[in-house]
């Protein structure tokens, strides 16, 4: 990638903090082409020992630290922090997620690094916000995902609420992180200064869940709804013999394409599903024609069928299956990589530019990789000083 491809060539940002949503934000522009440089404590993100680990290096790592400089630095120390004041008037963004008011404990606040370097712009991601009376409570992405109403709507009619194997919080908040940041720098361009993203996890959560809020502002309150979606007919996963299908024909075309793909045209002339209100009316009786259909085949047959008829289906694929997909591997959305003799492939990250491919310098590497060159290039310190601070 030339600079020229990469939209984010020239802005550099420093990432402090941890774990999920600050460091996919970090992700995500670094794939743009900034240059990213993630500070990491001596004993590494805790992500680096999450879930499956090859050779000591959970497979995460290789995704989330894609593309970074990484450097080794103790915070909680003078001379770590000391380090970081010498880097900062190099950057443009700093990222942090750590506990609202743990910067400001060590010197280095959006205050104290506005002044190390005019025009910064500091992103800082939390569980509700740098204000308000639950700022200091820590946060987590189930607890937003729980707090922001996101579980509620989630899972069987009846039961417990349901979550995603994934931290969905984490991942909405750093979408916003990085919308904001890239606001942010548009905005600077334009001849505005620098300024405080501020992200919170409960509300990164609240914003994705659609017009539930304003439906519950009028008395009209949503709950969750199995694997269909409240208020649109058919819409949901129906079985098959070797799987499920996710299908949608709720717009009147659409349904009766559906209708003729099964075989049975008279259901979209049948009053009780004429339009989506009565659909929606009748959805059990609906729903149980539907599979009726679905179950006497297999999951390929049925999407190759809806594929003709023109109605949108998918089959509810694993993440194995992903690997396979004919759609992603025709677009080259699966990146293989080779770490240490073991073949890896990591998914996208972002969105696709038609001209700024993003980028695939190097997968997630070892702890304190860039350290030296950093602390040297930037920092100004010499590699004697680099060894002291470091312990190297």
């Amino acid at each position: 990638m030339t600079p020229l491809d990469a939209p984010l060539s020239g802005i550099r940002v420093l990432e402090l903090g941890q774990l999920v949503a600050g460091p996919m934000a970090g992700t995500l522009l670094a794939s743009f082409g900034a240059e990213v440089i993630k500070v990491e404590a001596p004993g590494g993100d805790p992500i680096r020992q999450w879930r499956t680990v090859v050779d000591g290096t959970s497979v995460w790592w290789r995704t989330l630290a894609r593309n970074k400089r990484l450097v080794s630095l103790d915070l909680r120390s003078e001379g770590g922090r000391a380090a970081i004041r010498r880097l900062v008037p190099h950057c443009d963004v700093v990222i942090e997620n750590f506990r609202p008011g743990r910067m400001e404990a060590w010197g280095l606040g959006p205050t104290e690094l506005e002044a190390l370097r005019p025009g910064i712009i500091v992103c800082r991601v939390s569980g509700y916000g740098q204000t308000g009376p639950h700022r200091d409570r820590p946060g987590y992405a189930s607890v937003a995902e729980a707090r922001g109403g996101l579980r509620h709507l989630t899972g069987p009619v009846e039961g417990a609420s349901v979550r995603s194997n994934l931290s969905l919080g984490d991942s909405i908040a750093a979408l916003q992180a990085a919308l904001g940041i890239v606001v942010a720098l548009v905005h600077r361009l334009r001849g505005g200064g620098g300024q405080v993203v501020d992200v919170s996890l409960l509300e990164a959560v609240l914003g994705m869940m659609e017009g539930a809020v304003t439906e519950a502002s009028v008395g009209a309150n949503r709950g969750p709804s199995g694997s269909t979606i409240t208020g649109v007919a058919p819409s949901g996963a129906y079985p098959c013999r070797d799987g499920e299908v996710v299908l949608g024909a709720n717009g009147e075309t659409l349904f009766a394409r559906l209708c003729a793909a099964m075989g049975q045209p008279g259901l979209a002339a049948d009053p009780r599903f004429a339009g989506n209100p009565a659909r929606v009316a009748h959805r059990d009786l609906l729903d149980a024609h539907i599979a009726r259909w679905t179950r006497a085949r297999t999951v390929d047959e049925v999407v190759a069928i809806l594929a003709d008829a023109k109605v949108p289906a998918g089959p509810v694929q694993t993440p194995a299956q992903l690997l396979e997909d004919p759609q992603l591997r025709a677009r080259d959305a699966l990146w293989e990589v080779w770490v240490d003799g073991t073949r890896m492939v990591l998914p996208p990250v972002g969105p696709r530019l038609s001209g700024a491919p993003p980028r695939r310098d190097h997968p997630g590497r070892g702890l304190g990789h860039d350290t030296v060159a950093v602390l040297t290039e930037l920092a100004g310190l010499t590699p004697a000083e680099v060894a002291a601070l470091t312990g190297g």
